[in-house]
């Protein structure tokens, strides 16, 4: 669907990122273990007509909480169980109504470098969804009975996914983030997700795991950059360009992502509108994407045949490369903040109230209920108070330091979930910020300025090159500030993690 994120206590609505002018830089792709299948357009349009006879049968849709979706859901279960998967299929609960995820395990494989695969099977009410996601499930479908066809044994375990009801907030895909333990977590050292791969007047966009367009919410976390390459090679082995497309948080990967686990992805238009640069570059027409986005005409007869062979294809090519990759990295140091590991308050600090401090978070219309992972974070204030202002970072810094951390030699990886909420009475002064301490030298690698504007609580992503720092003892420190006049300020982290490659 490309989905609006909602997350905790307030919602957050992204829309669709900018398209930048120029394409993904592309790297080599790694090494396959075998040659990638060549996926049957044919086989991968019978899914979608199955899809839609679902749907006609059950009220026009296959939404969350009506029977065409758990038909939809029987379907695709059926055909994986035949095809020698370990299926599972997991409830939970939303608006009042039961919904569910369909997980698959290829058997064989290093659980402990767990490759998933994944897009959401839910469509919106008004109509069949079969580019939004028909598509993308289906293609995902014919790409995990390919992995059968073929016996494929990688080194890497493969798991593929169909996501419960994205289209109300990610729900389906969130709810299985959060039942993970932070060790099954670590697991999971990449996800793809494909949200839209036939759309009639389709463009080729890539998520932009290395920040290459240099705009919006930054890179994805450390290993998101060969999932977009190895894509990207793909695309320049057939000769079709392809551009970025901002992790903005509108689909299945939020969830991933925010817990630092390595994204990447095809998307090819949703609502917004091809431009005339982007007709020369891939054809079509200065119109919508998908005219019938969300819309009741999105059936059988809303799928570009060969945007949906093409990225059918690709997900083929990156499932077999990535499969036969190493992990994305080595965990040298992290904190869930799940049991106590020594972090200090900062000696200097000039906040008053709202310090940094461990704790089971409140939750108001500026700070967050939920973590990310487990029940505790660092947050500034954790008491939710008797208002929105109560217990907020005030008239200050807080600063809370990491117990001290020796790092190896090597490529070193900082990632770490956060967010920074303020009112419009803030100012560009106010900050979030992440700084490394090492001796008496103390450097800035993550910074986050307020504004002006309403700006509500919602995890998002963050990392950092930490390279230059191999070698030494250092202490993480998080900051926030309220330095304008009569500021309302508020900020968390969680599952901080640093990694080799």
């Amino acid at each position: 669907m490309r989905a609006p994120l909602v997350l905790g206590a307030a919602a957050l609505t992204l829309g669709l990122a900018a398209v930048p002018a120029r394409a993904v830089p592309v790297a080599s792709a790694p090494a396959a273990l075998a040659a990638a299948p060549d996926i049957s357009l044919t086989n991968v349009k019978a899914h979608l007509t199955q899809l839609q006879s679902i749907a006609t049968a059950n009220g026009g849709n296959r939404a969350h909480g009506r029977p065409g979706y758990l038909a939809s859901v029987t379907y695709v279960k059926n055909l994986l169980d035949a095809a020698g998967f370990t299926t599972r299929q997991q409830s939970f609960t939303y608006n009042g109504a039961t919904g569910y995820n369909l997980i698959a395990d290829w058997p064989g494989g290093d659980t402990a470098n767990t490759l998933m695969v994944g897009g959401h099977l839910d469509s919106v009410t008004a109509g069949p969804g079969i580019n939004d996601n028909g598509s993308g499930s289906a293609g995902i479908l014919e790409v995990a009975l390919a992995v059968s066809r073929a016996s494929f044994q990688p080194d890497r375990h493969l798991r593929f996914a169909w996501w419960g009801a994205e289209e109300l907030g990610l729900r389906g895909s969130t709810a299985y983030v959060n039942s993970l333990t932070a060790a099954q977590r670590r697991e999971i050292t990449g996800y793809l997700n494909f949200d839209m791969i036939g759309s009639p007047n389709p463009g080729y966009f890539l998520y932009d795991g290395d920040n290459s367009d240099g705009t919006g919410a930054g890179p994805g976390p450390a290993g998101s950059a060969q999932i977009e390459q190895t894509l990207a090679a793909y695309f320049t082995s057939i000769g079709v360009p392809t551009r970025g497309t901002d992790f903005d948080g509108r689909s299945d990967y939020g969830p991933f992502i925010a817990n630092g686990i390595p994204a990447g992805g095809i998307f090819t238009g949703a609502e917004g509108r091809k431009t005339a640069a982007q007709v020369q570059l891939w054809g079509g027409t200065a119109s919508t994407f998908d005219p019938c986005y969300h819309a009741s005409c999105d059936t059988t007869a809303n799928i570009n045949d060969t945007a949906l062979d093409r990225n059918s294809d690709a997900i083929a090519y990156a499932v077999w490369n990535l499969a036969a990759a190493p992990p994305a990295g080595t965990t040298v140091w992290e904190d869930d903040f799940e049991t106590v590991k020594g972090w200090t308050a900062g000696t200097s600090d000039t906040a008053t109230a709202g310090r940094f401090e461990r704790g089971d978070p409140g939750a108001t219309t500026s700070q967050l209920g939920t973590t990310v992972s487990g029940t505790f974070d660092l947050v500034t204030g954790a008491a939710a108070g008797s208002s929105a202002g109560a217990n907020d970072v005030d008239g200050g810094v807080t600063t809370i330091l990491s117990p001290s951390i020796t790092l190896p030699t090597g490529t070193l990886t900082l990632s770490f979930s956060w967010y920074l909420s303020h009112l419009n009475n803030a100012s560009s002064a106010d900050y979030f910020r992440v700084r490394v301490v090492s001796g008496s030298t103390t450097t800035t690698v993550f910074t986050q300025p307020a504004s002006a504007t309403d700006r509500a609580a919602a995890w998002a992503s963050g990392s950092a090159n930490l390279s230059s720092f191999a070698g030494q003892t250092v202490r993480l420190s998080v900051e926030a500030a309220d330095a304008s006049t009569a500021s309302l300020v508020e900020a968390a982290v969680d599952n901080v993690k640093i990694t080799r490659s």
